[in-house]
């Protein structure tokens, strides 16, 4: 995600199968270097120690403020993991929020249980309650349109989220099928909010919502992201005060050259290869279009046996060209 031009990220991290599973993806995610919410959730199997092992995380990994990584709980709507949440003093990511689920995010808010700055994922074919209760505690939402598109969850709430009075943030949600960089999400979220509008112009609609510009899904990606991620005090903007999370694009490329608008660029012309230069908290992650201290080598080679390890375990045939 580095290499693409993303330097902060939730992970909602769904492989808690011991605890020892716990430590490892902390690991990781410290020694990738990328700034990141650890949003600790639930695995399988008779060793997981779900939800209270958060508290042994916390005390061990999360002790200080002053560091790229934050914790969060990972949850469905349920109202003894909120309220866990709630007692141990973490913010929720709740991922797969939808009509489905809807009943127990009222019930939830009518428990008091929701907190500003709280995530939702998807929240896909909500009523105008379940909205009006999102805006009313503070909650921040992600919307990751083409999986949401891909996989059937519904059509990403973008202008029902807007309609409410909120921004919403973009994520990528399943990386492991379908492109994780910045420019595939934005470009997705602004055609679609757009091709959404037109239509409904074309069927005589009056009165409809602005179209979204570029500079609006730039804030989506950017600052609002960050409000999603409770990391806005600390990125999302170029303000003095903030920490230097900052992605320099090559713009004299052939595939953008010339430049007539660095936002309608950005959004709807740049791909990753036009990343040149990424820095987390002022420190180089990426510089001229290479990586820094990473052998890319041994982690494309890791990648590969972790994969063969997978198939070969779950009797999974492979079929490259199916």
């Amino acid at each position: 995600m580095i290499d693409m031009g993303t330097t902060t990220a939730v992970d909602t991290s769904q492989v808690s199968h011991t605890p020892e599973h716990s430590d490892a993806c902390i690991r990781a995610l410290q020694e990738s270097g990328m700034r990141a919410v650890y949003a600790y959730w639930r695995g399988s199997g008779p060793d997981m120690r779900y939800p209270q092992d958060i508290m042994r995380l916390q005390r061990t990994y999360f002790s200080s403020q002053d560091q790229l990584l934050t914790l969060a709980l990972g949850a469905v709507l349920d109202t003894n993991v909120f309220t866990y949440a709630r007692e141990v003093g973490v913010r929720c990511v709740s991922h797969g929020v939808s009509n489905n689920t809807e009943r127990t995010l009222l019930e939830l808010g009518r428990a008091g249980l929701l907190r500003p700055g709280d995530e939702y994922i998807h929240c896909t074919h909500l009523s105008d309650t379940a909205w009006r209760l999102l805006k009313d505690t503070g909650a921040g939402i992600s919307i990751a349109a083409p999986i949401e598109m891909a996989m059937g969850h519904g059509l990403p709430p973008i202008q029902a989220a807007l309609d409410h009075g909120i921004r919403p943030s973009l994520s990528s949600d399943v990386d492991a099928t379908m492109a994780q960089d910045p420019f595939t999400i934005m470009r997705a979220a602004f055609t679609l909010q757009r091709l959404m509008l037109l239509q409904r112009a074309r069927g005589g609609e009056q009165n409809l919502p602005p179209l979204l510009t570029c500079r609006d899904v730039l804030e989506f990606a950017t600052i609002e992201g960050a409000r999603c991620a409770g990391l806005e005090s600390k990125v999302g903007t170029l303000t003095p005060g903030k920490e230097a999370d900052i992605v320099m694009l090559t713009a004299d490329r052939l595939n953008v050259w010339p430049l007539n608008n660095a936002p309608g660029a950005v959004v709807n012309v740049m791909n990753p290869s036009n990343v040149d230069t990424v820095f987390i908290a002022g420190k180089v992650k990426k510089w001229r279009g290479n990586l820094v201290d990473v052998d890319a080598a041994r982690v494309l080679r890791v990648v590969r046996e972790a994969r063969d390890a997978v198939v070969r375990r779950s009797g999974f045939q492979m079929n490259l060209l199916g």
